[in-house]
């Protein structure tokens, strides 16, 4: 998730208004591609374009009005931006229409892998970290923004060298800045699992069954999932949380203070006064930042992936809030750290856990490979942390995660081996 707000928000306006294409990640949700960040976890970056079954098990008319009336809470005169690639035609449309119902003013914008890919191969280095002017004027004028999840690559900008991606993530730090200001509200559809065959294999899921459960996920009765994320809220409202596991995990950190935000689907007025600008869907997680200087112990996360390539027993260390060890194995480490070692400063510091609240997102229960959403599936993150309540507003980081893991705030269980205990 460090790459959650940033991508969504920098990237989407980049691409609508033409600018540099983010670096590859998971978003993954998200965007076909993120320039903010290293998520382990959902890093989308090698092989041949592959995409979900065209039958989507869903009512794509239904899921933009949703989208619109209940999660972006669209209202009469805003001004609402819509991208996402081809393949989602139909939805964008949707969407637009939708806008159009609610008194709004839709753009459509789109993306593909084969610009992104061009970008690179093509256009001169320099002209990454130049300034986002077209970006930055969205970004003013903007009210929301609704993106749709276009990755269909694994690996497609593997060969690019991790300083360009930087660069140009420090050049959109401004649009970023700038859409907090003006309160954009995001709604981003995917979190990093919109279905793809190398998704489910990763999961370990059938595509079809694997599509199902994302579909089933994006359309949770969002009301059951605040009553759940208004539970979570107390039980984080403590002192101290600490995080163990049998793989080694160990990690304390001070939350004294700190309210939780919580990804219920919408976005209320109340969010919006809070800061708590961006949904992911499928939505369900609750999540805290730590207090500066605190954080000390190991995070290890049994399998992930960067650039297509497995990352087994990711761990990672933390002493005085801050990442001071990392260490790994499989052949996708090497190129993640090297990755991670290309952002600046504020990516080491500790910067977010973040436990999923959503009951519908089970998937195999021998796959090690986490995601945001399920229910008692824990991630630990650093860098970026704005969209969890934080300050940090860096343009790199690194985040994974752990199923199985239990949980404790003040000594009182509230995840044990995995599972929620509220």
């Amino acid at each position: 998730m460090n790459w959650k707000f940033t991508a969504i928000i920098t990237l989407g306006f980049a691409l609508s208004a033409c600018q540099q294409p983010g670096a590859p990640t998971t978003t993954s949700n998200t965007a076909p591609v993120n320039a903010a960040t290293v998520n382990t976890a959902n890093n989308t970056n090698t092989a041949a374009p592959d995409t979900a079954k065209k039958t989507v098990p869903t009512d794509l008319q239904e899921l933009a009005k949703r989208v619109v009336t209940q999660s972006a809470g669209v209202k009469e005169g805003e001004i609402v931006i819509i991208n996402g690639i081809a393949r989602d035609t139909e939805l964008l449309e949707n969407i637009a229409l939708e806008v159009e119902k609610a008194g709004g003013h839709p753009l459509i914008t789109m993306g593909s892998e084969r610009m992104a890919k061009r970008y690179y191969d093509e256009v001169p280095e320099k002209y990454d970290s130049k300034e986002p002017k077209l970006g930055l004027a969205l970004a003013k004028i903007a009210n929301v923004r609704i993106s749709v999840d276009g990755t269909e690559t694994e690996n497609l900008l593997a060969d690019v060298p991790r300083a360009r991606f930087a660069a140009g993530a420090k050049a959109g730090e401004p649009v970023l800045a700038e859409s907090i200001k003006n309160k954009v509200r995001t709604v981003d559809i995917g979190n990093g699992l919109y279905p793809t065959e190398w998704r489910a294999k990763r999961f370990e899921t059938p595509l079809d069954n694997f599509s199902k459960i994302f579909w089933q996920g994006v359309n949770i009765d969002y009301t059951a999932l605040q009553t759940t994320g208004e539970q979570a809220k107390m039980n984080l409202a403590g002192k101290e949380i600490e995080i163990t596991h049998p793989n080694g995990t160990n990690l304390k950190m001070s939350i004294d203070g700190r309210a939780a935000y919580i990804s219920d689907g919408i976005i209320s007025d109340d969010d919006v006064q809070k800061g708590n600008l961006t949904v992911f869907l499928p939505a369900g997680e609750a999540a805290v930042a730590p207090v500066a200087n605190s954080g000390d112990g190991t995070f290890v996360i049994e399998k992930d992936y960067f650039e297509g390539k497995e990352v087994n027993n990711l761990k990672l260390t933390f002493a005085g809030g801050k990442l001071t060890g990392m260490t790994g194995e499989g052949p996708g480490f090497e190129p993640l750290k090297a990755n991670y070692d290309a952002y600046g400063a504020g990516k080491d510091v500790l910067g977010f856990v973040d436990i999923g609240i959503n009951p519908s997102m089970k998937f195999a229960p021998s796959s090690k490979y986490g995601n945001w959403v399920s229910a008692g599936m824990v991630t630990v993150g650093t860098g970026n942390n704005i969209w969890a309540n934080g300050t940090n507003n860096a343009s790199g980081g690194i985040d994974g995660h752990l199923a199985g893991a239990t949980v404790k705030v003040d000594g009182k269980m509230i995840v044990e081996n995995g599972v929620l205990k509220f």
